[in-house]
């Protein structure tokens, strides 16, 4: 059979032997709530439908395509463990299902996970069997939930506004690997390009005496760097400084050049090698200084355009990895230096080609859309797991975890909720002080690392005049909301639009809206290059994010149509982005 999505999912972490599981498996609504009472998970209960995973139900590429509710799911497939693989545990990987899952191998419960865009797994050695293995999940998805961090998923029955068609359930590749009985946990790469050294921060799984483990480090096959280090015989962090022996080569990473180091890690007991993993980094800072963004201790000016990571086919899943990479292309090609993830926790797979073609991202939770202490819970805990899943990608480099006051819509008159954004900030430096965070991307910020500003206004004279200052910039009111919550400051933060643009322009069979319109390519052009020169010809502005991309459903503010066909030549869209004049 042809799987869908065959490529290696888990690319910042890769060992050589793995069995995708995705492809045709059994499923079924279970809108009553029957399943757990009847024990659908023990292979008794005759399953009426089918259904291609990865992708959820609601898309085309599922081949079930029913966006009404259906809040409770199941799958079932079978499964067998190749026989080389005898004598090892067996880690089954789901990437992200989304809400709540329960799993079970041939009817023996072995993991349960919450959270709709973060990965987890589980050692299901001790639920297999010699042959004829079968896998069962159970899925929640309460489709109306306003304290599940859902970004842009709407809890109406049709897409409208801002919001988009939902997804349930198995969203990203599940597989199986194999791994000894100690295995390489963890590996957090953290770069220092003034030291020139990697800090590499591992665990050791089920750890025992006399271990050692290796690193090597190479750039395009030549060695730079060989370390060793005994393994402690408890389950504990343990740090190894690796320094490069190329300073000399300054091989820094940047999107203008996306320079990757590769290293290997080796388990060994005595001469007998336990475990390998590959993985890779960059060399890369990020900092602010004097109300300048600074990319390897460089001024550095960000173009970024907003990037849904919608798909007219499979919703949150691209149909396949040269969907991601093209995306990660035409940004390029259409001269921004940067992408912002909207409200989504983006596949692994864009990271690593923004991180392999050299493509600035910020990371974004997906916001809840009530202030309750049951959200608090989930989004502190998933937005966690998500730092610690992409903190090697060298293409991050700022986090926000929320956007616009989702889920914290009273600020100004709840104490609550400024703790609650001032906390996620805090939070996500002591999870990662090399990377930049927004504590709420937009407006109405109490403390961030950059002061970011939503601004659609269509008047590129008004654009001017706004921003010739800093009094004018943060006099700004987007929404009717101040840029900083009160009791909170600007503190010279670098300034940049972080959405603005939005330029409705109907190319497609799509209809829908625009925050303005364009007629023809010459207006879309002439509209485009107008608001765009009146940004970067401000020195106050350090960067700027256009709305956006794609079209999205009912939004044809894209730059491309939603089926990625560009709107105009992207060659003029870089040409205004590189500030040429028009030609």
């Amino acid at each position: 059979m042809n799987l869908p999505r065959p490529e290696y999912p888990r690319p910042q972490y890769v060992r050589q032997n793995w069995v995708n599981l995705n492809g045709v498996w059994a499923f079924e609504f279970d809108d009553d709530n029957r399943g757990l009472r009847e024990q659908w998970f023990s292979g008794s209960h005759s399953f009426s439908r089918q259904i291609t995973v990865p992708y959820a139900f609601q898309s085309r590429l599922s081949g079930i395509q029913d966006t009404s509710y259906h809040d409770t799911v199941w799958y079932q497939r079978p499964f067998d463990v190749p026989t080389a693989w005898a004598g090892q545990r067996i880690l089954l990987h789901f990437g992200a299902v989304d809400y709540r899952a329960w799993v079970w191998v041939n009817g023996v419960f072995v993991a349960y996970h919450e959270g709709g865009h973060t990965p987890f797994s589980a050692d299901i050695t001790h639920a297999l069997k010699a042959a004829g293995n079968t896998l069962a999940v159970r899925v929640e998805d309460f489709s109306t939930d306003l304290e599940q961090p859902r970004g842009k998923q709407f809890w109406e029955k049709e897409s409208a506004s801002i919001f988009y068609t939902r997804t349930t359930g198995i969203w990203q590749t599940v597989w199986l690997e194999p791994v000894a009985a100690s295995s390489i946990e963890r590996a957090r790469l953290t770069p220092n390009i003034d030291e020139w050294n990697l800090t590499v921060d591992y665990r050791v799984d089920n750890p025992a005496s006399n271990l050692t483990i290796e690193f090597e480090v190479s750039f395009a096959g030549e060695v730079v760097a060989v370390d060793s280090s005994p393994v402690e015989a408890l389950p504990v962090n343990m740090v190894r400084v690796l320094a490069l022996n190329d300073r000399a080569k300054n091989r820094l990473w940047s999107p203008e050049q996306p320079n990757l180091y590769d290293l290997i890690l080796r388990l060994r007991d005595g001469e007998t090698l336990l475990d390998e993993v590959q993985t890779y980094f960059g060399m890369r800072k990020i900092a602010v200084e004097n109300g300048k963004i600074l990319l390897n201790n460089q001024p550095y000016y960000m173009k970024l355009v907003l990037d849904q990571g919608y798909f007219p086919d499979g919703i949150l899943t691209p149909p396949s990895d040269d969907d991601i990479r093209y995306d990660v292309e035409i940004t390029r090609a259409m001269g921004f230096n940067g992408a912002r993830k909207h409200q989504k926790v983006e596949d692994p797979r864009y990271f690593y080609w923004a991180d392999r073609l050299g493509l600035l991202v910020w990371g974004e939770m997906a916001n809840a859309h009530q202030y309750t202490d049951r959200a608090v819970r989930r989004i502190t805990a998933e937005w966690q797991a998500a730092i610690e899943r992409d903190y090697n990608h060298p293409c991050i480099v700022a986090w926000v975890p929320l956007n616009e006051s989702w889920g914290v819509p009273d600020l100004v008159s709840d104490s609550r909720q400024p703790n609650h954004a001032l906390s996620l900030y805090h939070l996500t430096k002591s999870l990662d002080s090399t990377r930049l965070v927004i504590s709420n991307d937009g407006w109405e910020h109490t403390k961030s690392d950059l002061c970011t500003i939503h601004d659609y206004e269509s008047n590129p004279e008004v654009l001017r005049a706004r921003y010739q200052t800093t009094d004018g910039a943060l006099s700004a009111e987007p929404a009717n909301r101040a840029i900083y919550v009160p009791g909170f400051t600007y503190q010279d933060e670098p300034i940049v639009v972080s959405e603005f643009g939005g330029i409705g322009y109907r190319k497609s069979d799509w209809t829908g809206w625009g925050y303005t319109v364009a007629t023809t390519d010459e207006d879309f052009i002439q509209t485009y290059r107008s608001i765009v020169t009146a940004i970067l010809d401000q020195p106050l502005i350090q960067g700027f994010c256009y709305t956006q991309l794609t079209d999205v459903e009912q939004e044809i503010n894209g730059l491309l149509t939603y089926d990625r066909k560009p709107k105009v030549d992207p060659a003029i869209i870089r040409a205004i982005n590189e500030g040429q004049s028009a030609g």
